[in-house]
């Protein structure tokens, strides 16, 4: 139900949104099942080894990355859920000053972003643990919503209708990016993936919840947004892709209120994942998490006020999924097939160890990382590929950290580690 409650929010609704009608409707919804399902993979692998371990996604990295070299993955984590935060507050001070302006007559989207993250930063610092509570419940509230839409949108005009909706002639979105924006998605949720599932009984009651909960709210947002976006256009309206207004006003303010709430919910989870980050950031080393919540949160809360981040979007995830494709590539590879399902307690310790590597850093990792999220620009920007960039990125990192760690296993005798005997000690 967490996982199911994440990604039922605003955000990647409208993500859908930008799909239509850029590129038809039925091949959309492929294109989002495909990378939704591949995406939860990667999400289910991470969130696994959180499970198994018992540490949070970050603190993972010190396997592959080394000690040190663990701090550069993140510094990136922490840009990408301020990203996040800035994005979601922005939505939900559109979807309450919708609300406000249609009874008073007073509209100002910026001061209703900054009132919604100062909400937010309060709720992380004083009440997360309830809003992980509650949030299921929003959840449910947006899943009726949904049927709602999806009534209203296939009763009004038939999925015939739907699948014929014209594209332009020179549409910004191709089917290739369309995947990558979906599979971008996942990867942008997977820098939290651990630290949920790592408070799950068992690895497989961890995997299947998170798998399911996942693949669905995502299936289901995303192909809400591509829906009711197409039913703006039938109507003969304007597709104004990535505003909440262009999709509130067809169905009530109403359908507000519960963007509003989502939002509210999600973002509040989603700074609280920040602080907790730079907090284990350091092992052997203790952040205090109220001066580190208080930093981030006044950040998070100027950062609300650049609306233009919306339109830049686009790129916002495809940088996502450029640069921690590569990072859970690595991790993934590292700890199912360089140390066959093992880590020891030297990933807790800040003194020289087997993590330690050169100084810290693993310098066969940060360079596959480094040529993956090139390979990720390359083939996006300059040489744009007919399928997933980010897809052979990760395949390439893979394979390249995969081959020279064997090669300096074999040079340096690399010994099998040893299980964290008690996940309790790592947590």
């Amino acid at each position: 139900m967490i996982w199911l409650a994440a990604n039922l929010v605003v955000t990647t609704l409208l993500t859908g949104t930008l799909f239509v009608p850029e590129v038809q409707y039925g091949l959309v919804l492929v294109l989002i099942v495909g990378a939704t399902v591949l995406g939860g993979a990667v999400l289910v692998l991470i969130g696994a080894i959180g499970t198994r371990t018992g540490l949070p996604t970050m603190a993972l990295a010190r396997g592959p990355f080394g000690t040190r070299g663990s701090l550069l993955t993140v510094a990136v984590n922490i840009m990408i859920l301020m990203g996040w935060s800035w994005v979601q507050a922005m939505l939900a001070g559109i979807s309450l000053d919708y609300i406000v302006s249609s009874f008073t007559g007073v509209s100002n989207p910026v001061v209703f972003a900054v009132v919604c993250q100062t909400i937010v930063v309060i709720l992380a610092i004083f009440g997360h643990s309830n809003v992980a509570r509650v949030e299921p419940w929003f959840a449910a509230v947006i899943l009726g919503i949904a049927a709602y839409i999806f009534v209203v949108a296939f009763t009004t005009f038939t999925p015939a209708e739907f699948a014929a909706i014209p594209t332009p002639a020179e549409p910004y979105y191709s089917p290739s990016l369309v995947f990558d924006v979906v599979l971008a998605t996942a990867i942008s949720w997977t820098v939290l993936s651990a630290d949920f599932n790592r408070f799950a009984k068992t690895t497989r009651a961890g995997v299947i919840g998170s798998g399911i909960g996942y693949t669905l709210s995502t299936i289901i947002a995303m192909t809400l947004g591509a829906t009711a976006i197409g039913y703006v256009v039938l109507r003969g309206g304007e597709a104004v892709a990535f505003d909440p207004v262009t999709i509130i006003e067809p169905f009530g303010p109403l359908f507000a209120v519960a963007i509003f709430l989502s939002v509210m919910a999600t973002n509040t989870m989603v700074v609280y994942g920040m602080v907790t980050t730079v907090v284990n950031s350091l092992p052997g080393r203790r952040i205090r998490f109220l001066p580190t919540a208080i930093i981030l949160g006044v950040i998070s809360i100027i950062g609300a006020t650049f609306f233009g981040l919306l339109d830049q979007f686009t790129v916002f995830l495809v940088t996502i999924g450029a640069l921690f494709a590569p990072v859970f590539a690595i991790m993934i590879v590292d700890y199912y097939l360089i140390r066959r399902g093992s880590y020891d307690r030297d990933i807790l310790s800040s003194k020289p160890g087997r993590y330690w590597y050169t100084g810290g850093v693993n310098l066969i990792a940060v360079g596959s990382w480094a040529v993956g999220a090139t390979v990720a620009y390359l083939y996006t920007y300059v040489w744009p590929l007919p399928f997933s960039a980010t897809l052979l990125a990760f395949v390439v990192t893979a394979v390249l950290y995969f081959v020279l760690s064997l090669s300096r296993r074999s040079k340096d005798g690399f010994a099998p580690a040893i299980n964290l005997a008690d996940a309790s000690d790592a947590r």
